[in-house]
């Protein structure tokens, strides 16, 4: 009997990771995960069997929650430790996949928000202009109206572009 009960319990756990989050699902909490740390937590978990070779693009959602836990913690060496590990692994999923849009906003987004003092923004100008020049060329609307609020929020971006998107 106790035996059943252990099982019994253990399969939500197991279910939940059975099957791969939907991409919907991982924009929704990286969404949430700036000012929630809850989000921020679930993001790394459903997420942590991924790495840059097997899923560039769900590796790079990981390491931006990885980075933003940051945010949500006091301690200054955690937070860098935070920093480093997830600036890591995003570099390494672009590495795979250069040329993924979403991954590339990715970095443009921590770079264009994070303090400069960290020394993670020389990638900005060619994010930038790889966003402006490939964001008519999406053919996920998704995407595109997930990529369109933070794009046109962005102080980086030129007002004329932006009237384009």
């Amino acid at each position: 009997m106790k035996k059943l009960l252990f099982v019994g319990l253990l399969f939500p756990a197991f279910a939940s990771f059975a099957s791969k989050p939907t991409i919907t699902e991982i924009r929704l909490l990286y969404e949430k995960s700036d000012k929630d740390e809850s989000s921020c937590n679930k993001l790394i978990e459903i997420l942590s069997i991924y790495n840059e070779k097997d899923n560039a693009l769900y590796a790079g959602y990981k390491a931006s929650a990885i980075m933003m836990m940051a945010k949500h913690v006091f301690n200054p060496f955690s937070k860098m430790a935070y920093f480093k590990k997830g600036k890591k692994i995003l570099e390494n999923a672009i590495k795979i996949d250069e040329k993924n849009v979403e991954l590339r906003f990715l970095r443009f987004n921590i770079q264009t928000h994070i303090p400069s003092f960290l020394g993670y923004n020389n990638d900005i100008d060619s994010d930038k202009f790889f966003l402006e020049t490939s964001f008519h060329k999406i053919s996920d609307e998704n995407l595109k109206t997930f990529l369109l609020p933070y794009l046109k929020k962005s102080d980086y971006i030129n007002a004329d572009i932006k009237k384009h998107f």
